[in-house]
């Protein structure tokens, strides 16, 4: 009987210790493959297919990537953060790099990452970047984590494509966690209204309501669990091409 018990204890012990650490862990870690594209200041391209323009070049100091089709999902991956490690034990940090997904390579054969160059760098070892780049494409693993932007909301750009008060045309920036937004509602009255994805983080409406105008964004998370988040009059009345509106919250 005793010994029953003691079982029993070390093993709620051993649940109670690890699953914590279980449940805090990220997703597992891919095989995949990396590489890097030009860049005369190392950052990234402001004209990436997800839509963000001047911020997909700078977001995250710079240290960003063109992702696959399988990780852009549509569009639905803009935004998305990743821990990436190369493989090469003499010119490989342990830490890698965590970049932000800002673009869609179309053409990414056989891999599923084109570093910013400042990104690609921070794969080696102090001083063994060079050696590193020489490679062009290295060996990776990688695996997807909670983007974090201390000091941030979830914002909404006002795309230069908008044409106030007839079209409006928007982009998420800051976006926290690691859910993926679905859907983003705009009300009208007393209805919600649609709008649509045009392409990656872009998302429009013509003839949108008046403002102050309030959104609702649909966010669905890993197990494919989907919450409502509403930040009410985010925009004001006069609206206008490029400037930046605080949801006045961050996804968890």
């Amino acid at each position: 009987m005793d010994l029953k018990l003691n079982l029993f204890s070390s093993f709620a012990l051993c649940f109670l210790v690890l699953l914590p650490v279980l449940c805090l862990s990220g997703e597992p870690y891919t095989r995949s493959r990396a590489g890097y594209y030009k860049s005369s200041d190392g950052l990234g391209t402001p004209s990436g297919e997800c839509g963000y323009g001047e911020f997909g070049r700078t977001v995250n100091r710079g240290l960003v990537a063109t992702v696959s089709d399988r990780l852009y999902r549509n569009g639905t991956g803009c935004g998305a953060c990743y821990k990436v490690r190369c493989t090469i034990p003499k010119l490989c940090s342990k830490d890698g790099v965590t970049v932000v997904a800002t673009d869609e390579g179309k053409k990414n054969v056989g891999t599923d990452f084109i570093l910013s160059p400042k990104g690609f760098t921070k794969l080696a070892l102090p001083d063994r970047a060079s050696e590193l780049k020489k490679y062009g494409v290295v060996d990776i693993e990688y695996q997807r984590i909670p983007c974090k932007y201390p000091g941030h909301n979830l914002m909404f750009r006002v795309h230069e494509l908008s044409d106030f008060p007839d079209f409006l045309a928007m982009v998420v920036i800051y976006k926290g966690g690691i859910s993926d937004i679905t859907a983003i509602e705009v009300l009208r009255g007393k209805q919600w209204e649609s709008l649509r994805n045009a392409y990656g983080a872009l998302w429009d409406i013509t003839d949108p309501p008046r403002g102050p105008l309030t959104l609702r964004i649909q966010v669905m998370s890993r197990n494919g669990v989907k919450n409502w988040f509403i930040a009410k009059d985010v925009l004001p009345t006069f609206w206008d091409q490029g400037n930046v509106y605080d949801s006045g919250f961050q996804l968890p």
